[in-house]
């Protein structure tokens, strides 16, 4: 039975708006904790490199969970699984608290970041193939949006954690408050998702009924390789400035840790305004030019942080906030530009992206226990330099159109 033919505009409209939703609220999860990161840190008496493999448990569980978050998510669908990954990195972000309020154990944070990596991964995967299939039942793009929706609950969260460093309140009231709210959010918004049936049509493409063998395995393909390396320095740059540049000015500039935590937000502020309006850039230019000066504006905008006082530096983490958009994003599209391979090519280009979460912490903790936590920022100018080297790899490939194109020229 052909269930998408009986939807009608309005329940796709609706669950569009419930994907935005969804994708702003893991927004507002992930940044409730990169917000009162100098505080954490302060309160364990971290330093910079205990900090780095604290923080690497995050990472971890979201790669625990990633490789088999879409079966989950295939089985139960995507409503379910976002609702799995909301209770378990909520509750991975009560024990966060309680290392940090109750114990003052950076293991007992460690323990508990695992499990908010965990939930992260389920929610990530599982509201990403729900917008997918929005996006091909309405026939347009809209995919970039929903990651400024995640981008922009990362500011106002950004916003609300500086406040909350300010008036010193303890990280359980504050992470408890986030949960109670995004609970009740997220549980009005996942009524609109879509039904399960209509989730399985819309992933379904022509391209993959029609694949007659078996291709060979995408993590031979040059292409899709050097694509991943795209992905791994856009994941590096824009990871660092999320885990480390509050620190950064906290520490480097002595300011006060809540106003670290502005320096965070005007990142996360600039970055929103990228993929908001990217996107046209994108359509005008073509990716490798419009990748080549966002990669170029990161590398500035990180050392404007570094060596431009404290003045400059809030103009620089802006327009390294810009510069750290698109990567990401145009790389995943770039991926999935044979709709036939698109799943296998996406897979292998995410899995070496989130390399980058796994190795950043650490690598930058290192660095920062002999070099300080602002010069470790150096790091990011490296990988842009690898990222020019491959950026021309992402250009789109002739002949080979989306399922959503072929509908908006139909």
């Amino acid at each position: 039975m052909n269930h998408t033919a009986s939807l009608d505009r309005t329940r796709v409209v609706a669950a569009r708006n419930a994907v935005f939703v969804v994708f702003a609220l893991a927004g507002i999860a992930f940044a409730s904790f990169a917000a009162r990161i100098p505080d954490a840190k302060a309160a364990l008496g971290l330093s910079a490199g205990q900090l780095g493999l604290t923080l690497f448990a995050a990472s971890a569980g979201s790669l625990t969970a990633l490789p088999s978050a879409g079966r989950v998510a295939d089985r139960i669908g995507a409503a379910r699984t976002v609702v799995t990954g909301v209770i378990v990195s909520f509750a991975g972000l009560l024990v966060v608290a309680a290392g940090v309020d109750l114990v003052e154990s950076r293991w007992v944070v460690a323990a508990g970041l695992y499990f908010v990596g965990i939930g992260v991964g389920l929610w990530d995967v599982a509201m990403n193939l729900e917008g997918a299939a929005v996006e091909r039942l309405l026939g347009r793009t809209v995919m970039p949006h929903f990651h400024a929706a995640f981008s922009g609950g990362t500011v106002l969260s950004a916003l609300v954690g500086a406040g909350m460093s300010w008036a010193k309140v303890p990280l359980l009231a504050h992470f408890g408050g986030v949960i109670v709210v995004a609970s009740v959010v997220a549980a009005w918004a996942l009524r609109s998702f879509l039904p399960r049936a209509v989730e399985a049509e819309a992933e379904l493409t022509e391209a993959e009924v029609a694949r007659p063998v078996k291709p060979r395995s995408a993590w031979l393909e040059p292409r899709t390789l050097m694509i991943g390396l795209v992905v791994l320095a856009a994941a590096f740059t824009e990871g660092t400035a999320n885990d480390w540049i509050s620190v950064a000015f906290s520490e480097g500039y002595d300011l006060p840790r809540w106003a670290g935590v502005l320096g965070l937000a005007a990142f996360l502020s600039f970055m929103t305004a990228g993929r908001l309006l990217g996107t046209r850039l994108l359509d005008r230019y073509g990716r490798v030019p419009v990748l080549r000066v966002t990669f170029v504006m990161a590398a500035v905008g990180s050392l404007m942080v570094i060596f431009g006082g404290t003045v400059l530096a809030y103009v620089g983490a802006a327009i390294w906030g810009v510069g750290a958009s698109l990567g990401f994003p145009v790389g995943i599209s770039a991926s999935a530009d044979d709709p036939a391979r698109a799943a296998a090519r996406m897979s292998v280009v995410a899995t070496i992206g989130y390399t980058a979460f796994i190795a950043g912490p650490p690598l930058l903790g290192f660095l920062g226990d002999h070099f300080t936590v602002l010069r470790s920022l150096m790091a990011v100018t490296v990988m842009v330099v690898l990222a020019m080297l491959v950026i021309p790899q992402t250009r789109e490939l002739r002949g080979v159109s989306t399922e959503a194109e072929a509908k908006v020229s139909a």
